[in-house]
């Protein structure tokens, strides 16, 4: 059981084992030591968060200035969605480009997403529920958006769903503004940070 690497770079997914039995299953969505083997540093957990979200409802893409930004470690307890991740971050090998995955509460499979990198996702039913660990604190001044409809973007939203987004969201600047207007992470301090995590745990 061991993280697999996603297109965008400093992004993975996760599959941990399920144990059913006749009183129901037990997983662990979460788990350090192979969450370290991919990164090379722990997760550092300074809040969870939780959302419920009907069929259809769009969050993201949403980001954090870094350092020291927000990774994030994310799964579905309950009905399912597409996670995507978003490679924001100004000067790296994969800045614009994206990756998605099904991610649901059955196989418990978990998305972690590095400093710099945007995140989205739609839910596919209603009642959809995502849990996300953050080593970060909300830091309203630091927090930023992209249009998840952004043409240029071109994420991968099922067409047979009817897009439900927030007003922030919908408002949010498209990649190209978002870039013009300095928003965006650089790739060279989002890498530099990455290497202070490593280090620090040795």
């Amino acid at each position: 059981m061991d993280f697999r690497p996603l297109e965008v770079a400093d992004a993975y997914v996760f599959t941990p084992r399920v144990f059913p039995d006749d009183r129901g299953l037990f997983v662990a969505p979460f788990q350090e030591e192979a969450l370290v083997r991919a990164t090379g540093h722990p997760l550092r957990v300074g809040q969870t968060n939780h959302s419920v979200s009907r069929r259809g409802v769009i969050r993201g893409v949403h980001f954090a200035d870094t350092p020291p930004g927000q990774s994030k470690y994310l799964y579905c307890p309950a009905g399912s969605l597409l996670d995507v991740v978003v490679d924001l971050r100004v000067g790296s090998p994969t800045f614009g480009r994206w990756d998605s995955v099904l991610i649901d509460a059955r196989e418990f499979n978990a998305v972690y997403v590095a400093e710099g990198l945007g995140h989205a996702f739609v839910a596919l039913e209603d009642n959809t529920v995502m849990t996300y660990l953050c080593s970060e604190p909300y830091n309203p001044s630091g927090e930023h958006g992209v249009d998840p409809l952004d043409p240029e973007l071109g994420l991968p939203w099922p067409n047979e769903l009817t897009p439900v987004v927030s007003e922030k969201d919908r408002t949010a600047p498209s990649l190209a503004q978002a870039r013009d207007q300095g928003l965006l992470p650089l790739y060279e301090d989002c890498a530099g940070y990455y290497e202070k995590l490593r280090s620090a745990r040795h």
